[in-house]
């Protein structure tokens, strides 16, 4: 029993800690070091108590002892050179030979049936393996994936369900029993909670982290129901205090995960840094952007936007593009985010191995890295590994590390071959909306339909025609914004289509069919600056193409036809919080507004659509509701002049 109240469950452990995005920080290190030498301690006491068990005989023992750190010794001193030589020969982007994988698994099962001649549990010369295979190059990761399914979705379900069938909780009845369970479950958490706080505080360890350390070392998996099994067939434990010590290790492994997130919230400086937006008064400075994306389908559209950004005359731009990968319950994730993250936070990983091969692994980057070395543009790809519930955390911090002024995410919906838009998921919406809720900078969702195609194009050969829909407010100015530094290329024709409402219309956005633009004289001041510093621009000819024109309307279907008119074009901008009534019956992406919405699910254009939202640093954030009614939706959400678009 003392070894199953010691054991730290390192699998389960590594789950929580990346669940929580602690496994790279400073903690995370420490518990998941400290729970591998527990491990091996246990292990280790595991083979003294089968001895023990087996045998009325010390010597027994010893020799049982003695033979197990015989083969820890013989796996560091021969095993590991021989697994090493094989990770040297598997370099990066490279297939894995089958046979590297096949000997790596003999050598395995050799192991197990090693230590369980000895008379240690098979899992022991697993385990030992597991730890003198190296983890560098893509060898560890490749050797994962192979065998992960089978053993976690086949092999290790039916150990479970094998010990679960041999958990009778019906032997504990009366007073007594349930005495006896409180009684482990408080000797289980004061002991090694106690035990791990006391020996954090030693070495100066503040009390926050000790006392979270404590908690996560108090984890229990696998191991303890091996130790447990082990106890139950060598009849040590019966079947109510097999049952007790399952139901402890159950409860102890429940309260972890609430608890760390309650008592354990690194603080997190916010940075403070001057530029968070598009449209600001000094032209000439740097652009930071990050660049999101979902796979390598989204790579092409993203080089090409990111090469129409980068201008001429300004002092250049820097792209941080980060890979969103959602963290499953597959082993090999585990595995990924250590290569992704630094102290608990995506980060850009500029480390090579003898070869130069980027040790991320991440083949996407590839293509950023060969139009990096062509453009001269800054471009530093990141992978942020984690659960979809949270990933905007990544993105947030990210942006505010890296001082970004725009934030560009990947729509939820991908074009098919027939041209419709199909979801990857209900939950990359919902990352979505809580970035655009919580950034520190302006951010845009990209609707990808292509942006010139697969290849790369350099400036002289780009022919791209932009169109920025300019209704009014805030972020239709910084879509305008955007779109003149894309005029500077010199392949680039900017269209801005200026909507203005019929005069003797309405000043609000009524149910009628008409269009109006409700805003304060500040808004509307604004706009007439936006579009008088444009005119002297044009008027200049300071080395951009933009042509400016007025399309006066009166409704949402003169609307629609403008649009459509000009649906030829590579690529639409246009403002979220845009002044104008929902183009289609239902607004289903509310995260794009009323005119993003129409473009985003419109079979009418094959064109790109990027809509933006100006970062607001005196609004104030508030959920995304939709106001559902028999005819559409609309999005509640402040815009420009502080009202909101209701339908009245």
């Amino acid at each position: 029993m003392g070894v199953a109240l010691s054991i730290t469950a390192l699998p389960v452990l590594a789950r929580i800690l990346a669940e929580l995005k602690l496994l790279t920080t400073d903690i995370g290190r420490m518990a998941m070091s400290a729970a591998a030498v527990n491990d091996v301690a246990a292990w280790i006491l595991l083979a003294l108590a089968i001895a023990l068990s087996g045998s009325g005989s010390p010597l027994v023992s010893l020799l049982v002892l003695l033979s197990g750190g015989g083969f820890v010794v013989f796996a560091a001193l021969f095993l590991r050179p021989m697994l090493a030589w094989i990770a040297r020969h598997s370099p990066e982007g490279e297939p894995v030979k089958e046979v590297y994988i096949c000997a790596t698994l003999s050598i395995v099962l050799v192991a197990g049936f090693v230590t369980d001649t000895i008379g240690i549990h098979a899992l022991f010369g697993a385990f030992v393996v597991g730890i003198v295979v190296p983890k560098e190059g893509p060898f560890a990761r490749v050797l994962i994936e192979k065998v992960e399914d089978l053993i976690s979705g086949l092999f290790l379900p039916l150990y479970f369900v094998s010990s679960g069938l041999k958990t009778n909780v019906a032997t504990i009845s009366g007073g007594i029993s349930w005495a006896l369970l409180a009684l482990v479950i408080f000797n289980a958490c004061l002991g090694k909670i106690g035990g791990t706080i006391i020996a954090s505080l030693t070495m100066k360890v503040p009390f926050r982290e000790a006392v979270t350390l404590g908690f996560l070392m108090n984890t229990k998996g696998l191991v303890e129901l091996i130790v447990l099994n082990v106890g139950k067939d060598r009849k040590v434990l019966n079947d109510e205090t097999f049952a007790i010590m399952v139901l402890m290790a159950l409860f102890t492994t429940f309260i972890t995960t609430p608890i760390v997130m309650g008592i354990y919230k690194p603080a997190q400086q916010a940075a403070n840094y001057k530029h968070r937006k598009i449209e600001r008064g000094d032209t000439d400075s740097e652009l930071r952007v990050l660049a999101c994306f979902h796979g390598s389908r989204n790579i092409p559209t993203l080089i090409n936007l990111i090469e129409s950004s980068r201008g001429t005359r300004r002092r250049g731009v820097t792209i941080y593009t980060m890979h969103l990968m959602e963290l499953s319950e597959r082993s090999s994730a585990i595995f990924m985010v250590h290569k992704a993250r630094r102290n608990g936070l995506p980060f850009w990983n500029s480390k090579k191995d003898a070869a130069g091969s980027d040790l991320g692994g991440d083949q996407v980057v590839v293509a950023f890295q060969a139009y990096q070395q062509l453009s001269h543009v800054t471009v530093r790809p990141m992978t942020a590994i984690s659960d979809l519930r949270t990933i905007h955390e990544d993105v947030v911090t990210s942006a505010q590390r890296k001082r970004v002024a725009l934030i560009i995410l990947p729509f939820h919906k991908t074009q098919q071959l027939d041209g419709s838009m199909e979801s990857i998921g209900h939950q990359y919406q919902q990352a979505n909306q809580r970035v655009l809720l919580h950034a520190p900078c302006s951010v845009a969702i990209l609707v990808d339909r292509g942006l010139g195609g697969f290849a790369q194009v350099s400036a002289s050969e780009v022919s791209y025609s932009i169109v920025v829909l300019f209704f009014g407010g805030s972020d239709d100015r910084e879509a305008l914004a955007y779109g003149l530094r894309m005029a500077e290329h010199p392949g680039i024709a900017v269209t801005v289509l200026r909507f203005v409402s019929q005069p003797g219309g309405p000043s609000f956005v009524t149910g009628d069919g008409k269009v109006g633009i409700p805003m304060d004289a500040d808004q509307r001041t604004n706009d007439e600056n936006c579009i008088s510093r444009l005119r002297e621009r044009m008027s200049a000819n300071a080395g951009v193409s933009v042509k400016l024109e007025e399309k006066v309307v009166a409704g949402k279907e003169e609307i629609v036809s403008v649009i459509k008119e000009a649906g030829r074009c590579n690529l639409f901008l246009v403002g979220q919080r845009t002044v104008v009534m929902p183009l289609t019956a239902r607004l289903e992406c509310p995260e794009l507004g009323p005119v993003g919405s129409y473009l985003g699910e419109s079979n009418s254009t094959t064109a790109s659509v990027l809509v933006i939202k100006q970062h607001d640093p005196l609004s104030v954030s508030e959920a995304l509701v939709e106001e559902v009614d028999e005819d559409y939706v609309v999005l509640d959400t402040p815009i420009a002049g502080g009202s909101s678009l209701r339908r009245p």
